[in-house]
């Protein structure tokens, strides 16, 4: 099925929903997790070193001779910490005591990530929405779920869903709404080099897949 188009800011966003997207779990091997951190860490150092050793830097010098631990150690504990399970965040949820029926949304959340075909980097901003079964989600936690599934090698698309379907099991809910404006370093610093396009999708569930409710969450993210 191809997905539809919707406009934000006048930019093209690639509309995901559960019927379109099948293939929404991060590509891991069984083994993901037999090593520890630690020992992650002393591979990665050891190919990294490598690298750089192919391509002609000297790594006795001050400046260099740190950088393969580094980058190790950034992957594993930092940029792609959101690959282990032990790091999912805990969704602790509220009674909806005030009987708040209407849209919640939180907009303009930050995130930085790494797109899986060059590891350079994505970033841009998230914008979640969604109606309460009953429960709320403390509002961190939403930048938590966002900024988790970001930390690993991904594709926009994929990131999208992702970030909706957590919100979906966490809230018990099935009205959920998620937009990502984002700004990919493998488009602007490679290939193209094109440094002013952004890409936008779109996840929408339940209510949010009425035209009226779906224009009530587009206008408010683009407000100021």
């Amino acid at each position: 099925m191809r997905p539809k188009e919707i406009s934000l800011n006048i930019r093209p966003i690639k509309q995901l929903d559960a019927a379109s997207a099948t293939h929404w779990n991060t590509p891991l091997r069984p083994d993901a997790f037999d090593l520890t951190d630690e020992e992650k860490i002393e591979r990665i150092e050891k190919h990294v070193r490598e690298i750089m050793l192919t391509l002609g830097l000297d790594l006795t010098d001050d400046s260099l001779d740190g950088t393969p631990k580094r980058v190790a150690k950034m992957y594993v504990k930092e940029v792609f910490s959101g690959l282990n399970p032990k790091n999912r965040p805990h969704a602790r949820l509220f009674d909806n005591k005030y009987n708040y029926e209407e849209m919640l949304v939180e907009k303009d959340i930050t995130f930085y990530s790494h797109c899986e075909h060059h590891l350079v980097p994505i970033y841009g901003r998230a914008h979640v929405a969604y109606f309460s079964n009953g429960k709320v989600i403390g509002l961190s936690k939403i930048n938590r779920i966002v900024q988790y599934y970001a930390r690993r090698p991904q594709v926009q698309e994929r990131l999208t869903v992702q970030i909706g379907k957590e919100l979906e099991m966490a809230l018990g809910t099935e009205h959920v709404g998620v937009v990502i404006d984002a700004n990919h370093m493998c488009v602007a610093m490679r290939g193209v080099g094109d440094t002013n396009s952004k890409t936008g999708t779109a996840y929408f569930s339940g209510k949010f897949k009425d035209e009226n409710v779906k224009r009530e969450f587009l206008n408010f993210i683009n407000s100021k």
